[in-house]
């Protein structure tokens, strides 16, 4: 059987991870992320206008939430509708894509009912224009060689079109190249020390193209032990003395994807998330050093609180 899109798979593991979250709780953090919407539909970051970057998180948050207003369909439909897809780079491309799909999940119209039998096509040509020599992806055609989280975002995309990459078992090999001695990847070829967000995307990538083994699960769940913080979190390199939520996020994921969880204090992570990354009128901050939240790391809260479900129990 075809595996459901990576995106859909983890919203809907996210959502059924926050069913029991208290209702007035809920009610905060959709509060906080309507504060970002904007009168063009989209959404921004914690300053400037709507972008689809922050458009994506805030509605990827309102549906672990319970979903995307109904009155609120038109106007975010009007704002895609403003993005040319065809002239998008790679990440802006994937996030225009999961809006669209959400828009027509939650009872919104079918944005490429227009754009002609052959869009799929037209979006993986597109796609493959920023394939490069190694065998990766890169963030636009200009790029000498491949990013570790391009090539996750270009595999997003792929997926969400029904379709996938050519040529996996370069994909695959680049993706070999990008780990080193300590276990995890790094982002870009030259880069030496491994961090945990192209740790996490390399991991993912792996497993959706059947790339993945025991012997390369023990060495990312080495290098997870190594950057695993006293917060509870997860730091983003081993030189950064603070967790924070986003590698947080990801580190977790991939600890329960590829069977380390145990490498996770349960309470320790909780208080972290609850304590010192939750705001107490709603959203999540970044780290124990930011003074605000925004709809990126409200996203990456809430998908915390949902996979803490996922660990044994203290």
């Amino acid at each position: 059987m075809t595996q459901p899109p990576y995106l859909i798979a983890l919203g809907q593991r996210l959502t059924d991870g926050l069913a029991g979250l208290a209702s007035d709780r809920r009610d905060r953090h959709r509060a906080f992320i309507g504060r970002f919407r904007q009168p063009d539909g989209g959404y921004s970051g914690r300053e400037g206008d709507s972008d689809l970057y922050y458009t994506s998180f805030a509605v990827r948050s309102l549906a672990l939430l319970g979903g995307v207003d109904a009155s609120e369909l038109p106007q975010l439909t009007e704002y895609l509708r403003g993005h040319d897809w065809q002239r998008l780079g790679v990440i802006d491309l994937m996030n225009w894509l999961s809006l669209v799909l959400a828009v027509q999940t939650f009872g919104g119209e079918d944005l490429l009912a227009d754009a002609g039998a052959d869009w799929p096509d037209r979006i993986s040509a597109q796609l493959e224009s920023v394939r490069t020599a190694d065998g990766g992806y890169a963030k636009s055609p200009e790029g000498a060689s491949g990013s570790t989280y391009h090539t996750f975002l270009v595999l997003l995309s792929y997926e969400l079109i029904g379709r996938t990459p050519s040529r996996p078992n370069d994909l695959i090999q680049f993706l070999y190249d990008r780990q080193r001695d300590d276990g995890g990847f790094v982002e870009i070829a030259p880069m030496r020390r491994s961090g945990t967000n192209p740790t996490a995307a390399a991991s993912a990538t792996l497993q959706r193209l059947g790339g993945m083994d025991e012997d390369l699960k023990a060495d990312i769940c080495g290098f997870l032990g190594d950057v695993y913080s006293m917060e509870g979190g997860f730091q983003a390199n081993g030189r950064i003395p603070f967790a924070d939520g986003l590698s947080t996020f990801t580190a977790l994921l991939t600890a329960l994807d590829i069977g380390c969880p145990h490498l996770v204090d349960r309470q320790k992570l909780e208080h972290f998330v609850v304590e010192v990354l939750e705001r107490p009128d709603g959203g999540f901050r970044a780290a124990g050093w930011d003074d605000a939240a925004d709809v990126e790391y409200t996203f990456y809260g809430l998908g915390l609180l949902a996979l803490l479900n996922e660990l044994p129990a203290p």
